[in-house]
């Protein structure tokens, strides 16, 4: 049986390793990429190489860097006393894009979550803590979302940041129910942070 020949393979099964990709849609991409002859190949090939060189985790909040700190983190503007302490970097642009928020943001990285063998001993706190301690936040919001695995991980952290004398809240409701920021629109996720709860 006749097939596309083996660098047209290799593309069409890595485009399938992207999320909400199936074998057909690698298929059309692979085969417009082929055909194209307005530089498409040569600005994504530029851009991936790009993200790989020069995208890193900014050092202080977690989120998406080109420079030695995010632009949030170098935003003199910005409310120092009121952090957002999120679970993903693209948490951050959720919130973001609501306008309802200016202070700093955290990226914790992962939550508690034992299926997958996260157990809250595995939290990544320290870098956190290392930074209320230096930076001394009056408010610090948990911005997690409302699944099981995220309200454990909002009461843990709840709870630790508490004996450091911190006002500590949460999102208001409004937020689907079982599921990640990801899913909330902005109006939605602005109404959560404005009337966000201490606990």
């Amino acid at each position: 049986m006749i097939d596309f020949p083996p660098s047209i393979q290799n593309l069409i099964q890595s485009l399938k390793e992207l999320p909400g990709i199936g074998p057909r849609s690698a298929e059309r991409i692979a085969l417009y990429l082929l055909e194209e002859t307005k530089g498409t190949k040569q600005r994504l090939v530029l851009f991936l190489n790009e993200i790989g060189t020069k995208i890193k985790l900014c050092p202080r909040c977690g989120f998406y860097a080109e420079d030695r700190l995010c632009s949030i983190c170098l935003d003199n503007s910005r409310d120092k006393h009121c952090f957002c302490l999120v679970i993903h970097p693209i948490d951050v642009l959720k919130i973001e894009r609501t306008g309802a928020f200016r202070g700093l943001y955290h990226v914790l990285g992962k939550k508690i979550s034992p299926l997958e063998g996260h157990d809250p001993e595995d939290l990544p706190l320290t870098q956190l803590l290392q930074r209320v301690d230096e930076e001394k936040p009056k408010e610090i919001i948990l911005a997690f979302g409302t699944d099981a695995e995220a309200e454990a991980t909002a009461l843990y952290i709840g709870q630790v940041l508490k004996k450091r004398a911190i006002k500590v809240s949460s999102l208001a409701m409004g937020l689907p129910a079982g599921s990640g920021l990801e899913y909330a629109d902005s109006i939605t996720l602005s109404y959560a942070l404005s009337g966000r709860r201490e606990l």
